[in-house]
């Protein structure tokens, strides 16, 4: 049976990878600290024969008992809303953690996948996105403390395979949603589902004329776990090429929940990217894989389970309490 540790795992992307996993027949070890993840997520694996669950947070030293395969490194705040109030956690997990997990995938003879992310380009002015493109990245501004957190870790992984000839994958991740989502934690489609949810005016930042591409949660899976069995050691787009503005993204939300809110539109933030489009053409070819889900489907599929949680469930995934870290 072959072993994959996978960080993050009580996140929503890191949550449904350790599902696939097990489903594959892996032997799968949950880490986690919880500082954006939730138990809840993978509380449904604890009882699991083939899932053992460790909370730690990565960027402290890593002991792993045993071999490990494969690593898959997902552990970082994804959200404008969690960075920007824990940016040095973000900046440790990206590089600290990164280089912890590097050396255990050395120690183990594992071959490491990190979670990059569209945020690499920056505001990019080459549309849409290819993976030779090196971005239009402000580095001090706000974002910066996700942005170039992901890009150090492409720079190390790459520094890694070089030097050491370790076995690396690193995939850039384009807008994902589906079940599991945090509301309220800045990302477009549970921001609009939530305020939908309360009946409040969907909030739509600048002109709402800038654009995003959304890939449901069970496609993006499925390109990362091609991905990693694949004998390609280079950055690979996966999402959803399939473009949409914001203001017209709020309007499909407001039609799918059935309610008669208004858009209403503020300030766009700083660094706020216009564009943000994959070029898929390199996933097509090398991993042969292609998004199945599309929008109306996959935004129903969220809305569905955002409409069947509790009041408590609703209020803990509004509510994140940041206190034990905003100083660490």
């Amino acid at each position: 049976m072959k072993r994959v540790l996978i960080t993050g795992a009580a996140g929503f992307l890191g949550s449904h990878l350790c599902d696939r996993f097990v489903a594959e027949g892996f032997y799968v070890i949950g880490m986690d600290n919880f500082i954006t993840g939730d138990k809840k997520n993978i509380n449904h694996l604890l009882e699991n024969a083939n899932f053992q669950f460790i909370e730690h947070d990565v960027t402290d030293f890593i002991e792993v008992a045993n071999d490990l395969d494969y690593i898959l490194h997902f552990a970082s705040p994804a959200s404008p809303i969690d960075y920007l109030k824990i940016p040095i956690q973000t900046l440790k997990v990206g590089s600290l953690g990164t280089h912890n997990l590097l050396g255990l995938a050395m120690a183990k003879k594992a071959r490491i996948l990190i979670a990059s992310t569209s945020e690499v380009y920056g505001d990019p002015l080459v549309h849409p996105q290819s993976e030779d493109y090196y971005g239009n990245v402000n580095a001090i501004g706000p974002r910066g403390v996700y942005d170039e957190a992901k890009r150090f870790m492409e720079s190390i992984t790459m520094a890694y395979h070089r030097f050491h000839g370790l076995e690396t994958r690193i995939v850039r991740i384009f807008n994902t949603y589906g079940p599991r989502m945090r509301l309220n934690d800045g990302r477009v489609v549970p921001a609009f589902m939530g305020q939908a949810l309360r009946g409040e005016d969907l909030t739509v930042f600048g002109d709402g004329l800038q654009t995003r591409s959304f890939c449901y949660v069970d496609d993006q899976v499925e390109g990362i776990y091609r991905l990693l069995l694949s004998d390609y050691s280079y950055p690979v787009n996966i999402g959803n090429p399939h473009e949409t503005t914001i203001k017209d993204f709020a309007n499909e939300i407001i039609g799918l929940t059935g309610t008669s809110q208004k858009v209403v539109f503020k300030d766009l933030p700083v660094d706020d990217p216009m564009q943000r489009q994959p070029n898929i053409e390199l996933a097509s070819k090398l991993l042969k894989w292609e998004p199945k889900v599309n929008r109306a489907e996959g935004m129903k599929r969220t809305f569905e389970y955002f409409k069947g949680l509790t009041k408590e469930e609703l209020y803990r995934s509004e509510h994140k309490d940041f206190s034990d870290y905003i100083n660490k």
